[in-house]
């Protein structure tokens, strides 16, 4: 039987101070290790199955000599239960450090995403007006919150008072608040339904935003004023004049007529060829040019060292509102993007092109998968033919009620 250690007083163990191992009695294995430099500290020395444990129960003299015995009393409890408790401490801390690795605040998690996704972002303005609508309405309620604390009542808070108000805004917020949390969710940051979804939760307590806010759709001009609009501004000197005018005879989005560059264009076969990183399909999209449009490229100035087809006047892209700023100089209400609606209202109005036709012309995404799935080439052929009619149609003045176009036989 081993010889069992003296039992020392509080006293006796304040003494102790020659560095070595010292039993003090009370519970099996409990001794006050002394260091050469004097630093004391509680080890209880005890065999775990068959690995022999020196398991630190605390420094001397903030852990005292009562103190220590409790903590070995109930560390030999344990091993006598078959728990290893250095090992037991071991996954206690790794799971206290995986809790801390997940925890991240909303703005921390939205910074994230914000940094992963914008590269893939078509428009870089994207990550500003991602961080300025967070930074407005969500990070003032729940920007420095741990995002595994992030619930629904937050986000009804946050939605609540602009739903009705700022209807497309507060859609946009509820979206990107969504996804931040979906990031968190796919990275491990939080588990569980995401509080911030829409379909069969949010819609369950707010009001549809399509019954809400009305639709506001781009001024277009009225089929019969674009005669009379394109007179005018042919007559208006100006690179960004040219690019309008351009626009209007393609109908294309006026970002990627100010994206333009002239690699893009084949004068030879009177094709365009925009690129699927400038569509906002993110598709490549081949434009028809009728023999207006032709004439109008081969007449533009170019700038050496620049690619734009049209230029700043320092060179290098015009701006968005280039283009914009020459309709208002025509004192036009409608915006350049309405001139696109104004190319699909001649096309379904005053013309029997079909639709299809039509839509590719304006590079619309089918919605019908099944539709989308058949659809193999992008007749280009055809709509070249519907391209020159737009000319024609553009450069002759109207009458209302005018005759529907025959669509000619290489277009059917």
């Amino acid at each position: 039987m081993p010889k069992k250690a003296k039992e020392l007083s509080a006293l006796e163990v304040s003494r102790l101070k020659v560095p070595g191992f010292v039993s003090v009695g009370g519970v099996a294995g409990l001794a006050l290790q002394v260091t050469p430099s004097g630093v004391r500290s509680w080890v209880l020395r005890v065999k775990v199955g068959d690995k022999r444990r020196d398991i630190g129960l605390g420094a001397y003299p903030g852990v005292t000599l009562a103190e220590a015995r409790r903590k070995a009393a109930e560390t030999r409890a344990q091993v006598e239960q078959g728990i290893d408790p250095v090992e037991d401490r071991k996954r206690a801390l790794s799971k206290l450090k995986a809790e801390q690795a997940k925890a991240i605040t909303f703005r921390e998690a939205a910074r994230r995403l914000i940094e992963a996704k914008s590269p893939g972002w078509k428009n870089a303005k994207h990550a500003q007006q991602w961080q300025n609508t967070l930074a407005t309405y969500a990070y003032p309620t729940i920007g420095d919150l741990d995002i595994r604390d992030v619930a629904q009542h937050h986000i009804e808070a946050i939605l609540s008072p602009i739903w009705q108000t700022k209807t497309e805004t507060a859609s946009r917020v509820q979206g990107r608040i969504e996804n931040v949390i979906d990031w968190a969710i796919a990275g491990g940051h939080r588990s569980g339904d995401n509080p911030a979804r829409w379909k069969g939760l949010l819609d369950k307590r707010l009001g549809a935003p399509s019954k809400i806010a009305k639709v506001a759709h781009h001024a277009a001009l009225p089929i019969d004023e674009v005669p009379g609009f394109f007179a005018d501004l042919r007559q208006r000197n100006g690179v960004a004049a040219r690019a309008l005018e351009f626009t209007l005879l393609t109908a294309v989005r006026s970002g990627e007529t100010r994206g333009a560059t002239w690699d893009e264009i084949d004068l030879e076969t009177g094709t365009w060829i925009i690129p699927a990183a400038r569509m906002k399909a993110a598709r490549e999209h081949r434009v028809p040019l009728s023999s207006l449009a032709l004439t109008l490229l081969r007449a533009l100035p170019r700038l050496d060292g620049c690619p734009y087809v049209f230029f700043a006047p320092r060179g290098g892209k015009l701006s968005d509102a280039a283009l914009g700023a020459v309709m208002k100089r025509m004192q036009r209400d409608e915006v350049p993007h309405g001139l696109r609606s104004s190319f699909r209202d001649w096309a379904g109005e005053r013309t029997n092109f079909p639709r299809d036709l039509c839509e590719m012309a304006l590079a619309h995404t089918i919605k019908d998968k099944a539709e989308a799935a058949y659809r193999r080439g992008d007749l280009l052929e055809k709509r070249r033919v519907m391209m020159d009619a737009w000319a024609k149609f553009v450069q002759t003045p109207v009458a209302k009620g005018a005759q529907v176009v025959a669509l000619s036989r290489r277009a059917a």
